[in-house]
């Protein structure tokens, strides 16, 4: 198979970029894949291919940007002219930018892809109806709310023309199915970045690192995580250091800044900025636990499943989507209520207070992403291309009979 990839990739800042890197190296030591072609946005540097296993060949062309409103068409032609056996999307609503027509324009392109024979599979990272509009840095506004929701909708039924379209979550395979009426939809698991061998789960001399890691301003909002750890500090003697690993949501451009500001009196509190590839193996390691301080949920969490391999106890609000694929993929941790920081600082005290605990949510989070490695779930997309393929050979066929028939009478 000749699989083409639409997706933004590393070095590139657009969304879903690590997942792409992932399912690239992955997907390109799968025997049945011949050659694959990375259809990604257009970056200053060069992409990030340096694979050390052996692996099919890849062919990278960069046709589209973020926010470009020819992304459309720069990404269709691109398509024709590579001609490939099948094309995967990775996707989520903002993945083709954060200015609403481009956004809209590149969600039509599993729809275009379908229409002109390509057998076609949309990977959804998240989906419209579990997004809290407000929490996400949209809207505050009712009546914008529910035009985006329509407009969400619309867009979605374009999505699901494709002939797959894989999700990462159970809830969101009968949400859709209910709502669209559509059979198309199917469960892929979000899968474990990496396997490292079993983690040693000794933290490194020194202070404590409690940290989280993402794009922080909308729905992650690291306030919470500062004034709990000052409060653990106050009545415990550990020696602890705050640790931001990541940057602003593109929603809330300059919200690291203004916390960094606002909590500058605040000892060993450390603001890493974008974390390289290289580098986040690393950060895992160095932290004693890993902290979500979420408001809501957006779609299954990679840095969940990125703590997991690395062996690490987490911290996280029982609500949306993270409840769901905790107790769905077997990992565990301590819950908090969300944007509660005495309940927070109740959580994170238990694991920094109790190491033997500390190592015991480690390691049935180390079990719980050992079981999806990302070999097995570039499997399970490449088993969906070939039932698509049968299927449309079986109908081909079949016309084929019928217009003889025809011919025959």
């Amino acid at each position: 198979m000749r699989l083409a990839i639409v997706t933004a990739y590393p070095p590139s800042k657009v969304t879903l970029t690590e997942y792409a890197y992932y399912l690239v190296k992955h997907f390109r030591m799968q025997h049945r894949v011949e050659e694959l072609i990375l259809l990604c946005d257009k970056t200053a540097g060069e992409k990030d291919l340096d694979f050390t296993e052996d692996g099919c060949k890849i062919t990278v062309k960069e046709c589209w940007r973020f926010n470009d409103y020819g992304n459309l068409f720069s990404i269709t032609n691109a398509i024709r002219s590579t001609k490939p056996d099948a094309v995967l999307y990775n996707l989520q609503f903002m993945k083709f930018g954060d200015k609403k027509v481009p956004a809209a324009l590149g969600l039509l392109l599993p729809f275009i892809t379908k229409v002109s024979g390509v057998p076609t599979v949309s990977l959804l990272h998240n989906i419209m109806e579990t997004v809290d509009l407000k929490d996400a840095g949209f809207t505050n506004n009712r009546l914008l709310a529910a035009i985006y929701n329509f407009i969400g909708s619309t867009l979605t039924r374009f999505v699901l023309a494709s002939d797959e379209v894989a999700v990462t979550i159970s809830m969101y395979v009968k949400t859709l199915k209910a709502k669209y009426k559509k059979d198309n939809i199917k469960l892929i698991p979000h899968g474990t970045f990496e396997l490292p061998p079993q983690p040693d789960y000794t933290l490194p001399k020194g202070p404590k690192q409690v940290m989280a890691f993402g794009k922080f301003g909308t729905y992650k909002k690291v306030e919470v995580m500062i004034e709990a750890v000052e409060q653990i500090r106050k009545r415990t003697q550990e020696d602890i250091e705050i640790v931001i690993a990541g940057t602003d949501s593109p929603n809330t451009p300059g919200y690291l800044a203004a916390v960094a500001k606002k909590y500058e009196h605040v000892p060993q509190l450390r603001f890493t900025g974008y974390v390289p590839e290289e580098d986040v193996q690393r950060i895992f390691q160095e932290s004693a636990v890993a902290v979500f301080p979420y408001t809501s949920t957006t779609g299954s969490s990679g840095v969940l499943h990125q703590a997991g391999s690395y062996g690490k106890a987490v911290v996280l609000p029982d609500l949306g989507d993270l409840g769901i694929l905790v107790r769905e993929e077997g990992y565990t941790g301590e819950f908090f209520e969300a944007d509660n920081s005495d309940s927070l600082a109740n959580a994170i005290e238990k694991i920094l207070v109790n190491d033997a605990y500390r190592v015991e949510l480690g390691q049935t989070n180390y079990q719980a992403a050992t079981s999806l490695p990302m070999s097995k779930i570039t499997s399970m997309y490449l088993d969906l291309f070939e039932a698509i393929a049968k299927r449309r050979g079986k109908v081909c066929k079949e016309k084929i009979e019928e217009k003889t028939e025809k011919i025959l009478a």
